[in-house]
């Protein structure tokens, strides 16, 4: 159903439990491939890759050809790009496929992708209030943080041109998305509070 694209740059210490959130949608038939695309800087992401049944990929430093690489390399129709630090919450499975099955229904896939609502990691005030100025962000522009995920189906990534060379890729192909085409789903992704 979908390819997982994680591309990842070294750092492996919120790794495994971002993989660990992608169980429940690979026991549903929602997952059918995680690709992590690495820059190899740590011996340690192939290692995870293997021992979680994941596709390693070795890429360039270039954020924005990572992504490009794992699309490629993707089986799917339905491409999922995930920050390696993003946690999937409960419920993301159930999401995922209605919003696709919707989607296809529609005949929509051309013209539709989703992200998740922002969760941030932390207690008291202060992530409660980022949070709801990330909803409030999405509602005004339509653009979420690129951690949130992009769900899109390849049609759409390949009409937009996919992600862009640069550090800044992820965000550059969510504003060229644009506002209204952006569907925020029920279930959240849990981000480190930065």
């Amino acid at each position: 159903m979908i390819s997982v694209v994680v591309p990842t740059s070294g750092s492996h210490r919120l790794l495994i439990p971002a993989l660990a959130s992608l169980v429940p949608g690979a026991a549903a038939g929602v997952v059918r491939e995680v690709l992590l695309v690495d820059t190899g800087a740590s011996p340690e992401i192939a290692e995870i890759a293997d021992a979680a049944g994941c596709e390693y990929l070795r890429g360039p430093a270039d954020a924005g050809a990572r992504h490009r690489q794992g699309a490629a390399a993707a089986r799917s129709p339905w491409l999922l790009f995930l920050e390696p630090e993003g946690i999937l919450q409960e419920g993301w499975a159930r999401d995922v496929r209605a919003f696709t099955d919707q989607v296809d229904r529609m005949g929509a896939a051309d013209r539709r992708a989703a992200t998740f609502r922002l969760a941030l990691d932390g207690f008291g005030v202060a992530p409660r209030l980022k949070e709801a100025a990330a909803v409030a962000r999405h509602a005004l522009t339509g653009r979420p943080r690129p951690e949130q995920g992009l769900l899109i189906h390849r049609r759409f990534y390949e009409a937009l041109g996919g992600h862009e060379a640069g550090a800044q890729s992820a965000r550059r192909l969510v504003a060229r998305i644009g506002r209204g085409r952006m569907v925020l789903l029920r279930s959240q992704m849990l981000l480190p509070e930065s």
